[in-house]
């Protein structure tokens, strides 16, 4: 497939604002993401998914934290990218994780299926683990491999309610705060900073000034990082 062809699917998401439509692209690095039209936002980076995830999410964040034992949570858990990628590192550096991801509005499976992510991937066990967390119900922790218990949660942001001092690290994968501003409030961050460990990381591929601002004023220690191809920086948090 073109690298600029798109597949567009004929349903749409519901949420209480509007319908989008959802459609995949392939990404510069020749994996896929999907593109909403109505707010002109993909679900990662268009210069490359794979390389994005591994670079912000893996590289800056699961390697940040030098714990045996990981408790994390991520924020848009979307096409299970980042979760693949974890639970394949958490078996290559023998670490135990606990993984939290919260989605609002769960993929299809006629999307994630789609996706090529276990394909890219040198592991021979990624395609059955992918298809296991996608197959995972909400709301029922489910033990994957070894070292990764995924437990997923179909719920909003603003009615998470996350116990306080319970993770080490946070994924903050959200659409951009140019389509999605709501997600991006001081509020939603001080949530979030109640919720890590002290010495936890937050880590998110945004880079915008008024968001280190905002992270900055409620606690966090913020770290500008060199951001992924296509990107000149990435913010790294410690609280």
């Amino acid at each position: 497939m073109n690298r600029n062809q798109s597949f567009l699917f004929p349903y749409t998401i519901h949420t209480d604002v509007k319908n989008f439509v959802r459609e995949i692209k392939t990404t510069e690095d020749g994996s896929k993401t999907i593109y909403l039209p109505e707010i002109d936002e993909t679900y990662h980076s268009t210069h490359g998914a794979l390389q994005e995830a591994l670079h912000v999410f893996i590289q800056h964040g699961f390697h940040a934290v030098p714990n045996s034992q990981l408790r994390i949570l991520e924020i848009g858990f979307g096409t299970g990218l980042n979760a693949l990628l974890t639970c394949i590192e958490a078996t290559h550096a023998a670490k135990q994780v606990y993984y939290v991801g919260l989605e609002a509005f769960p993929v299809e499976e006629e999307i994630w299926k789609a996706m090529d992510y276990p394909q890219l991937l040198k592991s021979l066990d990624a395609p059955t683990i992918f298809e296991a967390m996608h197959q995972s119900e909400f709301e029922i922790s489910n033990r994957l491999t070894p070292n990764f218990e995924l437990l997923k949660i179909a719920q909003k942001l603003e009615d998470f309610l996350p116990e306080s001092e319970d993770f080490d690290l946070i994924y903050f994968d959200a659409f951009g705060p140019r389509a999605q501003a709501d997600m991006w409030q001081t509020s939603h961050f001080q949530k979030l900073f109640n919720a890590l460990k002290t010495g936890g990381v937050f880590v998110t591929y945004c880079a915008k000034g008024q968001v280190k601002r905002d992270l900055k004023a409620i606690g966090f220690n913020v770290e500008s990082l060199p951001g992924p191809p296509g990107k000149r920086e990435m913010t790294r948090c410690i609280k």
